[in-house]
């Protein structure tokens, strides 16, 4: 419970920081498109998360998380490309990769324990099922 807790938290967070990266660009360099795709998967992550804290089973959690993770890939992506054209200074570029790698595991993270945790019901069922004929 906890962990899932931190996942919203830093995605909520991380967020806000695209949010206002965005703010920032468009305000002090004119930058409107790269940061705009930034925008659009920085956000998403935390509302991916969100959707799947009310999943219809473990398996649409299991996708909505598979949505914030390639959501997080791809903001991993804009970011690099904001910092090669010269948007973005290095340390702006590796605090906001820090934030992102680190949400990628912990997404990930969720959802391996999601997909073990159905195997396991799964072999559950399976035993029962044996022990019952």
């Amino acid at each position: 419970m906890m962990g899932k807790f931190v996942l919203q938290k830093k995605s909520f967070n991380f967020a806000l920081r695209c949010i206002n990266l965005y703010k920032y660009l468009q305000s002090n360099s004119k930058e409107f498109v790269i940061s705009k795709q930034l925008l659009r998967s920085g956000t998403s992550i935390g509302a991916q998360i969100a959707e799947g804290e009310y999943a219809e089973s473990k398996l649409d959690f299991i996708h909505k998380y598979s949505i914030a993770l390639k959501e997080c890939n791809e903001s991993i992506y804009w970011m690099r490309l904001l910092f090669h054209a010269g948007y973005i200074k290095i340390n702006e570029y590796e605090s906001l990769k820090t934030d992102a790698i680190e949400l990628l595991k912990m997404i990930t993270s969720s959802i391996n324990t999601a997909k073990s945790n159905i195997k396991k019901e799964k072999a559950n069922k399976l035993m029962t099922d044996t022990n019952d004929t």
